[in-house]
This record gives C-alpha cells, sequence and structure tokens, in this order.
C-alpha cells in the first residue's frame, strides 16, 4: 500500500526503516568488491526479495538498493553511463514490493556519499557533487520513491549537496550522517550541530539523524545529543548490527537479535522516531526490532551507563568515556540528562 514519509510521521508514533543492504546481499551471492547496484538489473529477485523480508520483518520503510548509484561510484565499474537505468530500476522493484503489501510502505531512494573529497583537500566542486546527485534522485523520482534518503554522509559539504539535488529535483528528504570518528564525522561534525548543515536550504530534511558508524551504544550517544540540542525535530537511528570482527575470513557482526531489540526500545527514549539497522542487519533482527518498539513503553531519556549496560561498550567513545577525560565523556554526561 502506498504512503510517504509525512503520512507515515502523522500516523505513528515510531516508524520501523529497514536494515542492511550490502551484507545480506553478500550471504545471498554478491561478490567481494562487486558493485550491488548491478543486481537491479541482473538479479531484480534477489533485491525484490530482501525487499519483501523486510517488509514481512514489519518494516515500515524500504530503501532502494542505489547507495553508491552515482557517477563516481560507478565508474569504477566502467558503468558511468547506466545512473538512471539502475537507480529508476531499484525504485520500481521496491515500488512493486510496496505496493503489494497490505498495510502503508514508503519507499526510500537511497543516496549515498560519492567517494570523493570536495576541493581545497580534493577536486571535487559543489556544482560537480550537485550534478552527480541530481543525476541518481532523477532516476530514483522516476522509478517511483516516495522520498529521498541521503546517509552515512561525513562533510557538510556534500550532505548540503545532496540536499540541494533533492530540492531542485522537487523531492522531499532526509539526511543521516555517520559519528564514527570519536563521536564526530570523519570531517568533525558533531552530532549536536547537524541541524547547522542545512541552514539557509529552502527545503529542510524531513528527519535527520545518524546511521552506520560503529555499534548501537555510540549511536545512542548521538541521537541523545541531537534531540538534547533541538528536541523539536525527528530524528533517525539506523545502527549497525553490533561490531564487525572476523570469524575465518568471514565478516561478522556481533549485535544479536536481543541486543537490536534493546537498542531499538533505548532509541525511542533518547529521542529518535525513525528506528531502523544498518550494516549486519538481517530480517531476523529487524522482525526483533519491530516486537520491541510495539512492546515498548515511553521512558526517561537512557544514561550512558543504562546503554552500556544493555547494548554493550562503546566503540570509537570509549577510551574517553571510560577514563573521564576529553570531550566524549562530557557529551555523554550532557546527553544522558
Amino acid at each position: 500500500m502506498r504512503t510517504s514519509l509525512a503520512e507515515l510521521l502523522a500516523t505513528k508514533p515510531v516508524v520501523l526503516v529497514d536494515g542492511a543492504t550490502g551484507t545480506n546481499y553478500m550471504e545471498r551471492g554478491l561478490g567481494p568488491g562487486d558493485p550491488p547496484e548491478l543486481w537491479n538489473i541482473d538479479h531484480p529477485d534477489r533485491v525484490r526479495g530482501l525487499h519483501q523480508d523486510f517488509v514481512d520483518a514489519g518494516a515500515d520503510i524500504i530503501l532502494t538498493n542505489t547507495f553508491g548509484c552515482t557517477t563516481y561510484r560507478l565508474k569504477l565499474h566502467n558503468n558511468q553511463h547506466r545512473v538512471h537505468e539502475l537507480a529508476s530500476a531499484a525504485a520500481r522493484i521496491a515500488r512493486e514490493v510496496a505496493d503489494s503489501t497490505d498495510r502503508p510502505v514508503a519507499v526510500a531512494g537511497s543516496v549515498g556519499p560519492l567517494g570523493e573529497l570536495f576541493e581545497p583537500m580534493g577536486l571535487l566542486t559543489e556544482a560537480d557533487a550537485i550534478e552527480a546527485f541530481t543525476e541518481q534522485i532523477i532516476g530514483l523520482r522516476d522509478g517511483g520513491v516516495d522520498v529521498i534518503w541521503i546517509e552515512t554522509m561525513f562533510s557538510a559539504e556534500e550532505a548540503r549537496a545532496a540536499a540541494q539535488a533533492a530540492i531542485d529535483v522537487g523531492m522531499p528528504y532526509t539526511t543521516t550522517m555517520s559519528f564514527d570518528t570519536a563521536g564526530r564525522t570523519m570531517m568533525g561534525i558533531l552530532p549536536e550541530n547537524l541541524s547547522g548543515v542545512f541552514e539557509g536550504l529552502s527545503v529542510q530534511p524531513l528527519a535527520m539523524g545518524a546511521n552506520c558508524g560503529v555499534g548501537a551504544s555510540d549511536i545512542l550517544l548521538s541521537i541523545l545529543a541531537m534531540s538534547g540540542a533541538e528536541p523539536d525535530r525527528v530524528y533517525i537511528s539506523k545502527g549497525n548490527c553490533g561490531v564487525p570482527h572476523f570469524q575465518g575470513t568471514e565478516i561478522v557482526y556481533s549485535g544479536t537479535t536481543e541486543v537490536m531489540a534493546a537498542y531499538a526500545a533505548l532509541a525511542i527514549n533518547a529521542g529518535a522516531r525513525i528506528i531502523g539497522g544498518c550494516c549486519g542487519t538481517s530480517p531476523a533482527h529487524l522482525a526483533a526490532m519491530r516486537k520491541s518498539l510495539d512492546d515498548a513503553t515511553v521512558g526517561d531519556r537512557p544514561t550512558l551507563e543504562e546503554i552500556v549496560a544493555t547494548t554493550g561498550p562503546l566503540t570509537n567513545s570509549a577510551p574517553n568515556a571510560e577514563s573521564g577525560n576529553g570531550r566524549e565523556r562530557s557529551r555523554g554526561r550532557r546527553s544522558a540528562e
């Protein structure tokens, strides 16, 4: 059944977004280094199957298989000329799954980073970034997505460029950044300063927040910092399923269904209204999160100690948080108040 993100937010106190794409595709045959976007044409059944598994697990929003569907990413595989073809195909596949469901499910067009640095650190210009994102977003729009889902951003310049492209195409959008470097993005943005990234844009994001990065504990602190700074915004928490580690030659994530269920409940009280999983999050994890959200009751904002006791130790922030020295410890205290 077709819906929009705005309609979901108007009718539901908390919305569940889906889990991982790449790590689940690897279990379904995606080879190391292979671009998953090509599956939208080569293996649409596998793409459709994962969307259906997430919907069956209870997802209210499914993300298209287009995280790297830009000329900059696709040129690494000599497919830079296929942006519109692959993006629109991905959107149509997700649209078919959502429309065939007997409850409202929104389709979000995934837009990831370009993999290039902006000038003066790199060669990427604002105009070039907007052009690349616009091409991708037009394909997603033409395929039928409901909202543009800008995710895993690190720099203000790139997040703004993607947002401006969505605005130019006439699409509503959301944005999440990855706060995986001692509580900041790789380019130094703090979660409590996220809204300032979009200051001055003619259309603001429907929701903003954090995704990917490190484990559930760290992302919960990021959400606490955002919601503490500006409590009236709609926040997204789409955390990794624990922390990755090797088992032989395989990369696995440490998060269990129980941990992800606990994370989902804590995310509500931390201030998130859109909650999901990122890397390592399977349909089974998402089903546990669905039940947790349905059973959850509103409580107090979680403390740092409660987060760690429930979902495990901090990762990147752990040294400062445990020693009591530095910004991360003070950020944890402020956020938990």
